[in-house]
């Protein structure tokens, strides 16, 4: 019988990790400290005009040449699901992979209600939530996906006050990658026509690995892995 996210998240010490799960007026929530985390897509709803989305980085970095479908995405990454709800929101068909139970459980919850949402539910008809670990995924999947997309946690990646206090929260339960060589890898051996990673600005390369070329805004950059007729450089 396998374990779904409520299953493992009731056999987990919540309690030492100083963190709880609560049902709220407004989603489900991970609490501690007078913190609190509530994956919810509301937010995102101005971001997902058709003008304001042109606009987006990551959406641009993405993009890939006319196909007869709407192109595939992969977030190996999932966290919770804003950058994949851009990408659906542009268009593409998302796949998120995330092994939290906590972060999965959260992310559903957000997913359900957004779809219930009549400016949110078209984009969020189009992401799929598998909770599972990405890097044995990507490396025996069935079909190469025409994007990759990488945001390995980050901790500095904002000097927000407010965002620190929530990162201090979800590192309570998810510690950011340490295992970079071989997500990169795995993301490789799917076979993808593009692979974008998810930077700060000034940060390293993800495994040390240069990409073919990079998109950056003020704060993040965006490395990007492309093969095959997708090897052009667009203007940055």
């Amino acid at each position: 019988m396998v374990e779904t996210a409520a299953d493992i998240i009731d056999s987990m010490d919540l309690h030492s990790l100083g963190v709880e799960i609560t049902e709220t007026d407004r989603g489900l929530a991970l609490v501690g400290d007078g913190m609190e985390l509530i994956a919810d897509f509301s937010r995102m709803k101005p971001r997902l005009k058709p003008a304001n989305l042109k606009r987006e980085l990551l959406v641009q970095a993405a993009r890939i040449k006319s196909v007869d479908r709407a192109p595939s995405v992969i977030d190996a990454t999932a966290g919770f699901g804003e950058d994949a709800l851009l990408l659906a929101a542009a268009g593409f068909t998302v796949t998120m992979f995330e092994h939290n139970p906590i972060i999965v459980a959260l992310l559903r919850d957000a997913l359900t209600r957004a779809g219930q949402d009549n400016l949110l539910a078209s984009a969020v008809s189009r992401m799929n939530l598998i909770e599972g670990d990405s890097i044995q995924e990507l490396e025996n999947i069935a079909s190469s996906p025409d994007v990759v997309y990488l945001d390995p946690m980050f901790p500095e990646r904002s000097k927000s006050a407010a965002v620190k206090k929530k990162f201090q929260l979800l590192h309570r339960i998810e510690l950011p990658c340490s295992d970079e060589d071989e997500l990169l890898e795995a993301a490789f051996a799917s076979k993808p026509r593009k692979i974008v990673i998810k930077r700060t600005l000034k940060g390293p390369y993800l495994a040390g690995r240069k990409p073919h070329y990079s998109l950056k805004g003020k704060a993040i950059r965006y490395d990007c892995f492309a093969f095959a007729s997708e090897n052009c450089i667009p203007n940055a």
